[in-house]
């Protein structure tokens, strides 16, 4: 019905037309996905030796490439969780702080803001690395790794949030108010829930950014996917299948997070249509 009312139905002229050019799109598809393969195999990249330790069991440097492999995951892994929940607690604390806080206050957190904003992600984690142990925070690379990229993602995430806040409407924070509410329980309570609700996919999309530059551990010697690959092409010679085989890693991660985000925001719907049927049958039997 909506689609009918918006838009107007294609006919038969339109939905060939669109069959032709789908046709054509995927034909062109094929035929550089077809190039590419003949290319590879015309210099040697699709042999045996070259794939072989990364795919198959009986090769004798499967298990020792695949125990390095998984070390580096197990690495980026744990550099990216931490990464995410330290972006997360410190953005929402300054997009709450900048929301409510005393406009001198405001501006001295939009100062913040800005200027980390501002400050590309790789600059950050070689300062922490610097800049840190000549203060005596002689730390692992995983936190210099780690304070780099909270720094910069947090004040996006900062942003994101602040914008879902301000999406909402007045009557939301009024009617809150109006029942009695505290500032802190109208936050936590009735505008948090609902800007990281609509500001889901830009957070999760955040969050995939995240999981990609752990790869610029490599600035502070730290082990992850990326350095254990580079260790791999130094001793087989095979960057293009290591690197493919790394790529279809990280895609696997970026995408069952957003999956993970898909899967939360269908049970918050169900458990907010849950309490509103509750409500409704409440005031029904009243």
């Amino acid at each position: 019905m909506t689609n009918a009312v918006l838009y107007e139905a294609p006919g038969p002229q339109a939905k060939r037309r669109s069959l032709v050019a789908s046709a054509v799109v995927g034909l062109l598809l094929l035929a550089v996905v077809g190039w590419v393969l003949y290319t590879l195999g015309t210099r040697g990249q699709l042999t045996a030796e070259k794939w072989g330790p990364l795919l198959d069991p009986t090769n004798g440097t499967f298990t020792a490439l695949w125990s390095l492999l998984g070390t580096g995951l197990l690495g980026t892994l744990t550099a990216a969780a931490l990464a995410m929940v330290f972006s997360l607690v410190i953005g929402t604390l300054l997009a709450i702080t900048r929301v409510v806080s005393a406009p001198w206050y405001r501006w001295l957190v939009v100062g913040v803001v800005e200027l980390l904003r501002g400050i590309p992600v790789v600059i950050m984690v070689f300062f922490a690395f610097r800049v840190l142990p000549s203060v005596g925070l002689d730390l692992s690379p995983m936190w210099f790794l780690v304070i780099g990229l909270t720094a910069y993602n947090s004040v996006i995430i900062a942003e994101i949030v602040r914008a879902g806040i301000l999406a909402l409407p007045k009557g939301q924070s009024e009617a809150a108010y109006a029942i009695g509410l505290r500032r802190g329980q109208v936050l936590s309570s009735v505008l948090l829930p609902q800007a990281f609700r609509a500001m889901l996919p830009a957070l999760i999309s955040q969050l995939v950014v995240i999981v990609k530059d752990t790869s610029l551990g490599f600035i502070v010697a730290y082990v992850d996917v990326v350095r254990e690959a580079q260790v791999i092409i130094q001793n087989l010679n095979n960057p293009i299948q290591t690197y493919i085989v790394v790529g279809a890693i990280f895609i696997l991660i970026n995408y069952a997070l957003s999956r993970l985000a898909v899967y939360t925001e269908r049970r918050l719907s169900q458990g907010r249509k849950g309490k509103l049927s509750t409500v409704a049958d409440t005031g029904r039997d009243n």
